[in-house]
């Protein structure tokens, strides 16, 4: 038990995860929370199909049918799924014409997550 105390006061003491990062590219949020709005919603953000519709329909019905498991000696504080986000994107402007008009922040997310010059060309549009 000193071993799990120790390993928690070694992570608490550590001031930046250093593979993790954010940036401050204005989003756009669907609410909080997971409804059929919300898929329907995220569904016609995406631009998908009315087939993939039904599908995330009928997944998110058979999911909100389903009990959490009981682990056997895991403890852990309950998600509360009406507390999240299930959609979040940056907020689009006048789509760019090449790289050179795509925001800076963005370009340093893409560098870091190592996206390729030319994939980092068809996600700018």
């Amino acid at each position: 038990m000193a071993a799990v105390q120790e390993t928690i006061d070694a992570v608490a003491a550590l001031e930046k995860y250093e593979h993790g990062f954010s940036s401050d590219i204005e989003q756009e949020f669907a609410p909080k929370g997971l409804n059929a709005d919300i898929v329907r919603f995220i569904s016609e953000k995406k631009g998908e199909p009315e087939w993939m519709l039904e599908w995330r329909l009928a997944a998110f019905e058979r999911w909100q049918a389903m009990e959490e498991p009981t682990w056997a000696a895991v403890k852990y504080t309950p998600v509360d799924y009406q507390d999240l986000y299930y959609y979040a994107a940056p907020k689009i402007k006048e789509g760019p014409k090449s790289l050179d008009e795509v925001d800076p922040e963005l370009l340093a997310v893409y560098a870091k997550l190592g996206i390729p010059l030319k994939e980092q060309e068809v996600l700018a549009g």
